[in-house]
């Protein structure tokens, strides 16, 4: 090969070279650093951080992106920034939802542990509405929710005079008494007391249509006289199995118009005239009360429901008991709240003789 041939065969190999290395350190170095960032995102993923007080709670709405939700995160310092989280979420093409709710995270998280906790859920507040609860209890109980920011229970006594959403079922309802359907309802943080009280009488509606056929023979009792019985039903039986005998007392006494004389509608007229003492008594004062709801004096069903009945109970006034009872008083022989029924006053004047005799005799007993 001549020497010029040999010349130029080295420059090209050189050129090639300087090309090659012009391709491949642009490479390199991109490698590099991609390897540094995929480093740093991982290290940054999984390394915990100590997290203030103010930190360590977050709210979400319904409605928030998780976008929205990890740039607030990083405001508050619970992950150092966002953008680990961002690439980690598309590289691996994940898109987690998360659920409206309060998160609570512990006092030492990495940010990978903080996206693992928004895609368990987070807690909620919840408010369980106990059978034979009636309005006022609900509406303590409702006040008692800081998230759905009532300052007194009067407000949400108030919300419940709204009866719109009951106007087909009762016309006639003056407030939502008895439609607050008893259950454990879950609170989001921006839930109002509007709309859980919606969701209470949504729960009535559900288990009514479920339940209850329409009515449509004039002989049948209305639903608010069901409803009503029923919230008397619930408020005396301790015992399931006693609700439909309990309503034949009911539905006897009323055959006869003699008074129902049901101890939980005279508590209720003492809350209504705001003279309940809240102790478990019923007082003379307490009997002797003028009021449509104190049925020792007024015979008859009480004008509306006096608490919140269950399916049971509502089952029971709609199917009650065939039986001649017309009293009933506790059973002092049992500690779970049954009775003893009677069809006459001088059986049933026996059993209040007995009962007062066993109580005497526990107030005299040494404690155990």
């Amino acid at each position: 090969m001549a020497t010029g041939e040999c010349k130029l065969s080295a420059d090209r190999q050189a050129i090639e070279m300087k090309l090659l290395f012009g391709i491949l350190a642009p490479l390199t170095l991109v490698a590099i650093a991609c390897a540094g960032i995929a480093f740093w995102i991982s290290h940054d993923l999984h390394e915990e951080v100590a997290l203030d007080p103010s930190a360590r709670h977050l709210e979400v709405s319904r409605g928030e992106t998780l976008d929205q939700i990890l740039k607030r995160l990083a405001d508050a310092g619970t992950i150092r920034s966002a953008l680990p989280l961002r690439a980690y979420l598309k590289l691996s093409q994940k898109s987690p939802l998360v659920k409206a709710g309060n998160y609570t995270f512990p006092a030492s998280i990495s940010p990978i542990g903080v996206l693992e906790k928004l895609e368990e859920g987070g807690d909620f507040d919840r408010l369980t509405v106990v059978e034979g609860w009636n309005r006022f209890d609900i509406a303590a109980a409702t006040a008692k929710i800081p998230s759905l920011k009532l300052t007194r229970a009067d407000e949400a006594v108030a919300l419940m005079n709204d009866t719109s959403a009951i106007k087909d079922l009762d016309a006639g309802a003056q407030n939502l008494e008895g439609y607050l359907f008893p259950d454990t309802y879950f609170i989001l943080p921006d839930t109002t007391a509007k709309e859980l009280i919606t969701a209470m009488v949504k729960k009535f509606r559900d288990v009514w249509a479920a339940n209850f056929p329409a009515r449509t023979k004039p002989s049948e009792r209305s639903i608010h006289d069901l409803v009503t019985i029923a919230s008397i039903i619930e408020t005396e039986a301790k015992l399931k199995e006693e609700q439909p005998i309990i309503s034949s007392v009911i539905y006897n006494r009323l055959k006869i118009n003699m008074p129902l004389s049901m101890d939980s509608t005279i508590v209720y007229a003492s809350k209504l005239a705001g003279a309940w003492r809240n102790d478990g008594k019923v007082y003379v004062s307490d009997v002797e009360r003028d009021s449509p709801y104190n049925t020792r004096k007024a015979v008859g069903l009480p004008p509306g429901p006096v608490g919140s009945p269950g399916l049971g109970a509502l089952k029971a006034a709609a199917n009650p008991a065939q039986t001649k009872y017309l009293y009933y008083v506790r059973n002092p022989d049992r500690n779970d709240g049954a009775h003893n029924f009677y069809e006459n006053f001088q059986d049933f004047s026996a059993g209040v003789t007995t009962l007062r005799s066993w109580e005497r005799k526990q107030q005299v007993s040494p404690q155990r």
